[in-house]
């Protein structure tokens, strides 16, 4: 069996993040998202992989290069239009040769069992098409699928809370045989503009094949929101095993598991409490406070008296001395200024509200801080309300309460009013 892996796409949601980086190519504990889902296949005997790409393709090109490194064999297939699901799996017709195929969307991550569990199953019944489902309380936000015993009769995009046939969705998950190519070939573009796998098995079932509903409880994440990387983020790093490759300091308290890499060096009087991933190259402290599932990537400084709590730190960046970071995720190379606070929690204690493609969306957190681009800069003493977002290669000058989103390439500057009077003796 062969594996295709979906990564043509941006990921607008995850903007701005994925302003500079594909969606699929974000940090979670030290490995971009895709390689989670290249490693499950691997380590299902899944060797064969063919990426499908589009979107900063040169970014997944030279990290997985031919795969060797990974144990794998990579190959590339770039969609000339981001045409949608079908058009992007229509690119392997000639991969497939006469195997079966197993389709992933990369911007999930899931248990390596469930791989092994819808193998084994795919070829004891060697239907035409097995489809992941897994449950949720509101299928409302995916395409959900109405069953008939263990065959999947229907498919419906998005439907209202009280219309939904069932509470099973779509998992983006998926064995196909030959047939799929077939049933791609006849599929009509969608409302929304594109070419979707599901009106392709919606094809499958009116040629009466049969599409099996594997229905599993097994970790299936989809990755669709910024705030959605916090979440997987503190997931994984409570599984890292301990293992220290790099130079911890007398004074150094740590209450967890952490990962250290190779030539980082935490400083006297840092304290940490709960699992922290921090890679290579890092310098952390003296006497800074690091909380709750955090995350460094490669060659990021934090220093002097710098509380961060819950969040991810994306690599080459420095948060200076006397700062504070909750529950958000920072770019690449960004300078956040020495008195930075990056608040998390609402003066209310409501839900914290984020803007996604344009419309204010709840969170469904409680606390939740700010999501920057790569490239950005603060001033000191800058202040950033729950909820904001900037994009890549802004600066926010020096005592600026930031309460609404930045663009890219902006620069945010205080006016200020000054009076010099006489001093009177």
């Amino acid at each position: 069996m062969k594996a295709v892996i979906l990564s043509a796409g941006e990921g607008r949601r995850m903007r701005p993040l994925t302003l500079t980086k594909p969606k699929t190519m974000l940090p979670i504990a030290g490995k971009p998202i895709i390689q989670y889902n290249i490693e499950a296949l691997r380590d299902n005997g899944i060797t064969d992989i063919l990426l499908i790409v589009k979107y900063k393709e040169e970014l997944v090109k030279d990290y997985f290069k031919d795969g060797k490194d990974f144990g794998v064999n990579i190959g590339y297939k770039t969609q000339d239009e981001p045409a949608g699901t079908a058009d992007a799996i229509g690119y392997s017709k000639e991969f497939i040769e006469d195997d079966n195929l197993i389709v992933l969307n990369g911007d999930i991550i899931l248990d390596k069992e469930l791989i092994s569990e819808i193998i084994t199953d795919y070829e004891s019944s060697r239907f035409d098409t097995l489809m992941v489902l897994t449950e949720v309380e509101d299928p409302s936000h995916y395409g959900v699928v109405e069953m008939q015993g263990i065959l999947v009769k229907n498919i419906i995009e998005k439907p209202e809370k009280e219309d939904a046939p069932s509470n099973l969705i779509n998992a983006g998950i998926y064995i196909f045989n030959k047939d799929i190519f077939d049933k791609i070939s006849r599929t009509e573009i969608s409302s929304r503009g594109e070419f979707e796998i599901t009106d392709s098995l919606l094809l499958q079932i009116k040629d009466d094949k049969n599409i099996k509903g594997f229905v599993t409880d097994k970790k299936w994440i989809d990755i669709g929101m910024p705030w959605d990387l916090l979440e997987i983020n503190e997931l994984i790093i409570n599984q890292i095993k301990e293992n220290i490759n790099g130079k911890i300091e007398d004074g150094v308290t740590i209450h967890g598991t952490i990962f250290l890499g190779e030539g980082s060096i935490i400083r006297s009087g840092v304290y940490i409490e709960g699992s922290v991933y921090i890679g290579k190259n890092c310098d952390i402290g003296p006497n800074s406070f690091i909380r709750g599932n955090s995350y460094f990537g490669d060659n990021v400084n934090v220093g002097n008296a710098v509380e961060i709590k819950n969040s991810i730190i994306m690599e080459h960046t420095k948060i200076n001395h006397l700062s504070y970071v909750g529950d958000s995720v920072i770019g690449s190379r960004c300078n956040i200024g020495a008195g930075t606070n990056v608040a998390n929690l609402r003066f209310d204690d409501k839900p914290v509200l984020m803007t996604v493609k344009g419309q204010k969306t709840n969170t469904g957190r409680r606390k939740l801080g700010s999501v920057i681009g790569d490239n950005v800069k603060t001033g000191i003493n800058t202040s950033f309300s729950p909820g904001v977002t900037v994009g890549f290669n802004s600066f926010i000058g020096p005592g600026i309460l930031l309460q609404n989103d930045v663009e890219s390439n902006k620069v945010v500057l205080l006016k200020q009013q000054h009076t010099v009077d006489n001093l009177k003796k």
